[in-house]
């Protein structure tokens, strides 16, 4: 339940060919950089500016002049990158995306119509299709005994082989306020956090987390 078909609208994203032959969506993190400094050059100029090295953003992409926009980065059309923004690098924002601010991202893909529009951090991690994170809500994206990453689902434990990895967030997904989301947890489509949660391992589509020993299945 937790592949890139049962996560993420592939439809819904300049980065499909990013997660082609992958089984997991975390899977891509690695190739983040390099996929867009492959694609950046081959995106028609009368669409994209290039306004600095290795930086490409669609022609009426809105960012504020506070906003700091660092290479390599890719953000598609209609997007909105707000005050105090800082876009840190190997970067994929996608088509009307909100990137808020004092919002910060690292190597990560927010799809279409993610927002992370208040005090977010997003680093090492994968947003879907419409996903939403709240005022203060984050990804931590590094264990405190800095251990590799494993991906709890319940039944196994998979391993990432990655030392850093936030985490990855179906489509449709809403994380509410002031929440905290581990290393490694994956949340599937349309399932809800509840604020002020510190979220482990994998949280079934459909579903709300409203702490570790209560996840419950939408009506």
């Amino acid at each position: 339940m937790y592949n890139v078909s049962e996560l993420l609208d592939l439809s819904k994203t300049i980065a499909a060919e990013l997660f082609e032959g992958k089984t997991y969506p975390w899977e891509a993190l690695a190739d983040i950089k390099d996929f867009i400094l492959k694609l950046g050059p081959t995106l028609p100029e009368d669409k994209f500016d290039h306004p600095a090295e290795d930086v490409w953003i669609a022609k009426g992409v809105t960012v504020f002049p506070t906003a700091y926009v660092g290479g390599p980065c890719i953000i598609d059309e209609g997007a909105e990158i707000r005050q105090c923004a800082f876009i840190r690098g190997s970067a994929i924002i996608g088509k009307n995306a909100v990137v808020g601010n004092s919002t910060e991202l690292k190597n990560v893909v927010l799809f279409d119509n993610v927002q992370v529009p208040h005090y977010n951090y997003v680093g090492d991690s994968i947003l879907g299709y419409k996903a939403h994170m709240g005022a203060g809500s984050i990804t931590s994206n590094v264990k405190s005994d800095k251990t590799l990453v494993v991906v709890h689902t319940g039944d196994e434990n998979i391993e990432t082989m990655r030392k850093k990895f936030g985490a990855v967030l179906g489509d449709n997904v809403e994380v509410g306020c002031n929440s905290v989301l581990n290393p490694g947890t994956v949340i599937g489509r349309c399932s809800n956090v509840y604020p002020t949660s510190c979220v482990r391992g994998c949280i079934p589509e459909n579903h709300i987390y409203k702490n570790q020993d209560d996840i419950v299945a939408k009506r």
